[in-house]
């Protein structure tokens, strides 16, 4: 089941059925796009049509966020639970431990991605990684990018470039890696690699994580910003209709 928030649609499930969605997206070998949606993104893609196409275009799009999941709320079409990019990248990896998946890790600062990668090999022994490389390129780097995650044949690329550029480089360059499943996780590996700490599972629940992200981090006080404008566009449009 699929529920429509600002124009983009959001897939209205578990974690337990998001993962078995994947499941069944890893074994078919064909291509399939997930976007972890957060209140970030859909506030851009208000103003950013191609934005929006990418999102409704995407094989499976999870609530990632408490904005997401209070939005799809106002809007009397409610999803199940927030699905975030490091969440679910966790389970994921968890399954394919026991799948044998081969994964790719492209993204964060040089060498983030290596120690996350070392980090999960330690905790998912049965995952197979066939390689990292980090999110320091340009575009015309892409293609050499490509190539290495091509050869490498793995089933599952976790990007972490930050949004949109995540999920603009998988729509763009995923055709061409020949990978089945590509998932955008954000800042995930930061946190993989104990390089940065998540907000504490209490701090998650009471909904402050955004809180904590800003004491840890000031300098995402300018996206930040984007919150309070994303809930008075949510108000508008379904509380006072205007």
């Amino acid at each position: 089941m699929r529920v429509k928030l600002l124009g983009a649609y959001i897939d209205a499930l578990n974690m337990d059925q998001t993962v078995e969605r994947v499941v069944g997206f890893v074994q078919s070998g064909r291509l399939h796009r997930i976007i972890t949606l957060n209140p970030e993104y859909l506030y851009q893609a208000q103003s950013r049509r191609e934005l929006l196409n990418l999102a409704n275009s995407a094989d499976l799009v999870t609530a990632d966020g408490n904005g997401i999941v209070w939005g799809c709320k106002m809007a009397q079409q409610p999803v199940s639970e927030r699905i975030t990019g490091i969440d679910l990248m966790l389970r994921l990896c968890a399954r394919g431990d026991h799948l044998a998946w081969r994964v790719f890790l492209l993204g964060a600062a040089p060498g983030v991605a290596k120690e996350a990668a070392a980090n999960l090999k330690r905790q998912y022994p049965g995952l197979i990684i066939v390689g990292t490389n980090h999110g320091y390129f340009t575009e015309n780097e892409s293609d050499r990018i490509v190539a290495i995650i091509r050869q490498a044949n793995p089933q599952l690329l976790f990007v972490a470039l930050g949004a949109p550029r995540q999920e603009q480089w998988i729509a763009q360059h995923q055709p061409r890696t020949n990978v089945a499943v590509a998932v955008g996780v954000g800042g995930s590996f930061d946190v993989l690699s104990g390089r940065k700490q998540r907000a504490p599972k209490w701090v998650q629940q009471i909904k402050l994580e955004w809180l904590h992200r800003l004491v840890k981090d000031p300098a995402r006080w300018q996206r930040q910003l984007i919150l309070p404008k994303f809930t008075w566009l949510v108000l508008k449009r379904y509380l006072l209709k205007i």
